[in-house]
């Protein structure tokens, strides 16, 4: 029953939204088969879930256009698509967005630019990231290109002059690069506090994402945006229920505990 996308969808029916949603992807490989590492998506899959919200009327603005206007978007359907890191294969997502008239939030390693990656490996894709002429092509087919530090640091984890020259030197590299202005920012491994949160702000950014589940305004605090993950187990099914419920914890085991528990408290209350 994990795959009955046809149940999904009446749920997704039943549930407007709350909010524009923001969905954080990292890698996209060629063909169907499944990727091992579970940050990463098959085309296939990525394919099917940009057509779910196209054909449901989803708008896809990028996070800088959301934060911008977000009064905008009010009662409408939103789907911030947004990758971090910047790996090569994110060409051919940036291919299936522009073809769709969809747009997306790209937040680059600004040390990594053009070159293998140099934090740990855990199954991340092999290769080099992109490159500038690769990001300044993305940003003329309307993706916005956003920060993600200089080398993928835990910002909490490291001093804090460390963690301001990562966000500072980040921004003013990929604005030499792009010869555009950078005012998005995600935490690498959703990894913040307060005093990092402040020292985004301070650092010239407009907004920043976590990984923290849920609606993306839900904090009504813009350096606190919150994703949902989309992994590599997603079904179309599972995808579509956390379109619907903002949340990871959407197996039908789990829906069934939240349903029944809300009937229970409407017979007991």
């Amino acid at each position: 029953m994990k795959n009955f996308a046809p149940l999904s969808r009446l749920l997704h029916r039943a549930h407007p939204p709350h909010g524009p949603l923001m969905l954080m992807y990292h890698s996209v490989s060629a063909g169907a088969t499944t990727p091992a590492w579970p940050w990463a998506v098959s085309m296939a899959q990525f394919k099917s879930q940009l057509d779910y919200l196209s054909d449901n009327g989803y708008l896809t603005p990028t996070m800088a256009e959301l934060m911008a206007a977000p009064e905008r978007f009010a009662g409408r359907k939103v789907a911030v698509i947004t990758f971090d890191d910047g790996y090569l294969d994110n060409l051919y997502a940036c291919d299936s967005l522009a073809s769709r008239g969809m747009r997306a939030s790209w937040f680059i390693v600004a040390g990594a630019i053009g070159r293998d990656p140099h934090w740990p490996d855990d199954g991340r894709p092999d290769g080099r990231m992109l490159n500038a002429t690769e990001l300044r092509a993305m940003r003329a087919e309307g993706m916005e290109i956003g920060s993600h530090t200089m080398n993928h640091v835990r910002l909490p984890e490291v001093s804090y002059d460390d963690a301001k020259a990562e966000l500072i030197d980040s921004r003013h590299i990929l604005e030499d690069a792009l010869g555009a202005p950078i005012s998005s920012f995600a935490y690498p491994f959703g990894a913040w506090n307060d005093t990092i949160a402040d020292a985004t702000r301070e650092a010239g950014y407009a907004a920043a994402c976590t990984t923290r589940t849920g609606w993306a305004l839900r904090d009504n605090d813009p350096y606190r945006l919150r994703r949902l993950t989309v992994f590599n187990t997603d079904t179309l099914g599972s995808f579509v229920r956390k379109l619907a419920y903002a949340s990871h914890a959407v197996s039908w085991y789990e829906l069934v505990r939240y349903h029944g528990g809300m009937v229970a408290r409407r017979f007991t209350g």
